[in-house]
């Protein structure tokens, strides 16, 4: 009596070598264009956020000193207007005089001041959004890209 042989699926000889090989190096090279260009990607994203937060810092340290100039010369104006003031008073000749000398300097004082809030509201305005324009560009530019995918 005759026994047929049969192949077994799961036999050893069943397993071909080298399709696993073609197999696996398809798997290895598809990973490695994959790896290349998610580096790229990432490699390009790093050195745009770094440009971004190079030009924050640059405007924020232009901001600072536009914004410390601006008090300096703030503080300038009530120095001199002060010393004014000082000398005037040093001429009066009686306490009316005295009363109506304090309560224009004060009434100009408060003029000068309220001018002087609004100037600094505005240039730390102005520098705010100086400082913001670069993450601001940034997120705009990334969020185009979304929308184009």
């Amino acid at each position: 009596m005759a026994v047929k042989k049969t192949d077994d699926v799961f036999s050893f000889a069943a397993f071909d070598p080298a399709k696993v090989s073609d197999s696996f190096r398809e798997f290895a090279e598809k990973g490695a264009v994959q790896s290349k260009e998610a580096y790229s990607k990432l490699k390009t994203a790093t050195e745009d956020a770094t440009k971004v937060v190079e030009a924050t810092l640059e405007n924020a340290q232009a901001g600072t000193v536009e914004l410390g100039l601006a008090a300096i010369d703030a503080l300038r104006t009530n120095a001199e207007s002060s010393l004014s003031h000082m000398e005037a008073l040093l001429g009066v000749k009686s306490v009316s005089e005295l009363f109506e000398l304090q309560t224009a300097f004060l009434r100009k004082q408060a003029e000068v001041v309220v001018d002087q809030a609004k100037s600094m509201q505005e240039a730390t305005r102005k520098v705010a959004e100086k400082v913001a324009e670069p993450g601001k560009s940034a997120a705009e530019k990334t969020l185009k890209t979304f929308k184009a995918a």
